[in-house]
C-alpha cells in the first residue's frame, strides 16, 4: 500500500498537480483501493487534522501582517533600519537584510517578506549601483529569514504535528534567525568593501531617535507577543488574536493609514491566504494518518536508530535531504510530510525536539529561494523582472554564506536554545 501511495504522491507531484491535490488524493485513492477502511474516515481525518487550537493562530497571524503591511507599518521600519546601518559599508543592502529581520517579526510570512520591503529598497539599490544579480539574490534570501523569526507560521505547523511547545519554537527561533541574518550581513558588508559602494551619510543621534520612535509601535509587536506567552498572560494562538487587535489599534488610530474600506480588503486577502494554507494542512495530515496506521513512522525511527549511532551524522543527513526537498517543495508541506517520520527518531537519539524543529525551519527557510522551485525566486522575479539565468548567481552566492549559517545553527544547539534556559 505505501508502495503505491509513494507512486501516486510522486505521480501527482511530476504532472503539476496542486499539493494539496496530490497529498490528499493519493491517500485517498491508496485507501480506496488498497484498504479495507471506509472511504469516510478520509473525510473526518481531513476535518479532524485541522481540529487543533494552535492552528487558530495561522489565520490571525496572517491577518496581523496584513494589517500591520496596509497600516504603515513597514515602511517606518524600513526606515529606521536605515538610519541604523545605511551608513556603513553597503547599507543599502544592509538596510534590506535589516529591515526583513524585522518585518519577519511582524509578519511570519516569507514571500510577504520579499514583496513588502523589496518593492522599495530594489530600485533603492539600482540607483546605488548594486549589481542587479545581487539584489534580487539578497531580497529571496532576506525573506526566507521570516520563516525563522517569531511569529513564523512554519514554526506553528511544527509544533501542531510534533506536540512541541509552539512558545518554545518562537523563542528559540530568535537566535538562529539572527545567526542565519548575520551570516548574510558579514557577507555584504565584504561584497561593499570589495566592491566599493555608496554608503548613506550616518543619521544624527537626533535622526536616529526620531525614526526610532515613529517605527516604535511596530516594533513593540514581537515584545508584546514573546512577553505575553512568557508571562503567561496568553498562549501562542491566543497571542495571534492580541496581536490583530494591536495591529488594527495601530493602523487606524495611531498611523491612520488604514481605513475600513481598506480593511475589508486586507480581510478578504487573509481569507484566502488563511484558506490556500489549511487546506494544505488538512491534505498532509490525512497522507500523515495513512502513514501512521502503516507504521511508516516507527519503521524510519527503527531503521535510523539501527543504521546511523551517530548525532553528527543523522543531523548532517538531515540537513542534506531538507535543502533537497526544499528545492521542491513548500515549506508547510514539506514539515507536514517529514516532521512525524523524522521527529520519533531524532529524540531516540538525543536530539533537543525544540532544536530539532529549529534546524528543519532553517533548511526549509533556505529551500524558499533554492531553484528550480523556490518561491521566492518568483516572487523577487515579479519585482525585478530578471530571468532565473540572471539571478542564479546572486541566489547562488547568499544560498553558500546561509548554509554556512546553517551548519552553525544545526552543531551548536545553544544558538537557539540559550535564550529558552533563560526564560525557563
Amino acid at each position: 500500500m505505501i508502495a503505491v501511495l509513494i507512486i501516486l504522491l510522486l505521480l501527482f507531484l511530476m504532472t503539476s498537480v496542486p499539493i494539496f491535490v496530490s497529498l490528499g488524493l493519493s491517500a485517498f485513492l491508496a485507501v480506496l483501493l488498497l484498504s479495507g477502511t471506509e472511504p469516510m474516515v478520509i473525510v473526518q481525518r481531513l476535518f479532524g487534522g485541522l481540529d487543533q487550537f494552535s492552528l487558530m493562530a495561522l489565520p490571525f497571524f496572517i491577518l496581523a501582517a496584513n494589517i500591520m503591511d496596509a497600516g504603515g507599518l513597514s515602511k517606518r521600519i524600513l526606515k529606521f533600519s536605515r538610519d541604523l546601518v545605511g551608513h556603513l559599508s553597503g547599507g543599502i543592502a544592509l538596510t534590506t537584510q535589516v529591515s526583513s529581520m524585522f518585518f519577519g517579526a511582524l509578519s511570519g510570512s516569507s514571500p510577504a517578506t520579499v514583496i513588502a520591503i523589496g518593492k522599495i529598497m530594489y530600485p533603492e539599490m539600482n540607483r546605488g549601483g548594486y549589481d542587479k544579480s545581487f539584489s534580487s539574490g539578497l531580497l529571496a534570501s532576506a525573506g526566507a529569514v521570516s520563516l525563522v523569526i517569531p511569529p513564523s507560521i512554519t514554526l506553528i505547523i511544527f509544533g501542531a504535528v510534533t506536540g512541541v511547545s509552539v512558545g518554545s519554537l518562537f523563542i528559540a527561533g530568535i537566535g538562529a534567525g539572527i545567526i542565519l541574518g548575520l551570516t548574510s550581513i558579514v557577507y555584504i558588508y565584504i561584497y561593499a568593501k570589495v566592491k566599493n559602494l555608496p554608503r548613506d551619510k550616518k543619521a544624527t543621534f537626533n535622526e536616529l531617535t526620531k525614526s526610532f520612535f515613529k517605527a516604535w509601535w511596530s516594533l513593540l509587536v514581537p515584545v508584546i507577543i514573546l512577553g505575553g506567552i512568557y508571562s503567561g498572560i496568553f498562549s501562542p494562538t491566543e497571542a495571534a488574536g492580541v496581536t490583530v487587535v494591536y495591529a488594527l489599534i495601530v493602523g487606524l488610530f495611531i498611523y491612520k493609514e488604514i481605513s475600513l474600506k481598506d480593511l475589508y480588503q486586507v480581510c478578504m486577502s487573509s481569507a484566502v491566504t488563511s484558506a490556500q494554507v489549511l487546506v494544505l494542512v488538512a491534505s498532509a495530515q490525512v497522507l500523515g494518518w495513512v502513514l501512521t496506521r502503516q507504521q511508516v513512522p516507527q519503521q524510519v525511527a527503527g531503521f535510523i536508530v539501527d543504521n546511523v549511532s551517530s548525532v553528527i551524522l543523522f543531523l548532517l543527513l538531515l540537513n542534506l535531504v531538507l535543502l533537497v526537498m526544499g528545492m521542491f517543495m513548500e515549506g508547510v508541506a514539506a514539515i507536514i510530510v517529514t516532521a512525524p517520520l523524522i521527529f520519533p527518531a531524532a529524540v531516540e537519539l538525543g536530539v533537543d525536539p525544540v532544536h530539532l524543529g529549529i534546524i528543519m525551519i532553517v533548511n526549509l527557510a533556505i529551500g524558499m529561494y533554492t531553484p528550480p522551485f523556490g518561491m521566492n525566486i518568483y516572487v523577487a522575479q515579479s519585482i525585478t523582472r530578471l530571468s532565473m539565468k540572471e539571478m542564479m548567481p546572486g541566489i547562488g552566492r547568499f544560498l553558500i554564506v546561509n548554509i554556512i549559517g546553517l551548519f552553525i545553527i544545526t552543531y551548536i544547539p545553544d544558538i537557539s536554545l540559550f535564550l529558552l534556559k533563560i526564560v525557563e
